[in-house]
C-alpha cells in the first residue's frame, strides 16, 4: 500500500467528469493499482478513485510535455509528481497532480485475513434450526437450504399437524423480504405433496411496513434475538 499525503489535485475522464481543486488530501495507491483520494472530513467512502484493473503511470517534473502546459499554468508552478491511472475496460482516466508532496510512504500490509462477522443470516439460520420450536411447539426441522427452482428456503419445517413451513431468515427485514417469502410460499403451495405451505418470516428487526404486508398475506412474523438465541445475552450463561 502507498500511502501520499499532499496538496493536489485530481481530474476524472471518461463516463463522467469531476474535477478535486487544490487541497492537502490522503491517495492510497493499493497493490492491484486502485487509487483513491480522501479528505480528512466526511464519510469512509474515497472522494474519487480508480479501480482495478487499472494501468498506473508516473509523470515527474522533467518528463513534462507540452500536454500539461495549461494544467501547470492552473496550479501555478510545475507539479512535484502526475500519476495516470487508466482503466482496462473502459476509456476511464484517472489524473491526479501533485503541487507539493508532505509524504509518500509504501508500507507491506501482508496477507489480510479477511473479515470474521457475528450475527449474519446463516448464523441466525444456523441457530433457529437448532432451535426451531420457537416456531412453534411440535415444529420439526426438515432441512436448511430447501431447495426449489427459484432459490433455496432458508428453513423448510412442519408442525404438529405435518403442515409445512416456508421460513425465510434476514437480519433487517424490509419488504423485499416478504415478496422473496411470497414467492416462494406460491411455488411451493404448488406441489400438492407439500400444500399447504405456511410461511414465518423471520429478522432481528421488522420494520412496520414489512410486518403490515407479511400479515396481510397470511405470514406469521418472528422476531430473532441473537444474543438470546446463543445464550450469551448480557455474557452470563442461565440455567432459567
Amino acid at each position: 500500500m502507498r500511502i501520499i499525503i499532499a496538496d493536489c489535485t485530481a481530474h476524472y475522464s471518461g463516463r463522467l467528469h469531476a474535477t478535486l481543486p487544490l487541497a492537502r488530501r490522503v491517495v492510497l495507491i493499493k497493490a492491484d493499482n486502485s487509487v483513491l483520494i480522501f479528505s480528512e472530513l466526511g464519510s469512509y467512502k474515497p472522494l474519487n478513485w480508480m479501480a482495478a484493473p487499472c494501468t498506473l503511470k508516473e509523470i515527474t517534473t522533467d518528463q513534462l510535455d507540452t500536454s500539461y502546459i495549461d494544467l501547470t499554468q492552473d496550479i501555478g508552478q510545475a507539479p512535484e509528481l502526475i500519476i495516470r491511472a487508466a482503466a482496462q475496460k473502459s476509456d476511464d482516466v484517472l489524473e491526479v497532480v501533485f503541487q507539493q508532496i508532505i509524504s509518500d510512504q509504501t508500507v507491506d500490509l501482508g496477507t489480510d485475513p479477511g473479515l470474521s462477522k457475528d450475527g449474519v443470516e446463516e448464523h441466525l439460520q444456523e441457530l433457529l434450526a437448532e432451535q426451531i420450536t420457537r416456531v412453534g411447539d411440535g415444529v420439526r426441522l426438515i432441512r436448511r437450504e430447501f431447495p426449489t427452482p427459484i432459490g433455496p428456503v432458508d428453513i423448510m419445517a412442519v408442525d404438529e399437524q405435518g403442515k409445512h413451513i416456508a421460513i425465510e431468515i434476514k437480519r433487517h427485514g424490509g419488504i423485499d423480504g416478504v415478496e422473496q417469502l411470497t414467492r416462494y410460499v406460491q411455488l411451493l403451495n404448488r406441489d400438492p405433496l407439500l400444500a399447504p405451505v405456511h410461511g414465518v418470516f423471520a429478522a432481528q428487526t421488522i420494520t412496520p411496513q414489512a410486518r403490515t404486508l407479511a400479515e396481510d398475506r397470511g405470514f406469521t412474523c418472528l422476531l430473532l434475538d441473537y444474543d438470546e438465541m446463543k445464550g450469551t445475552q448480557d455474557g452470563l450463561l442461565r440455567l432459567f
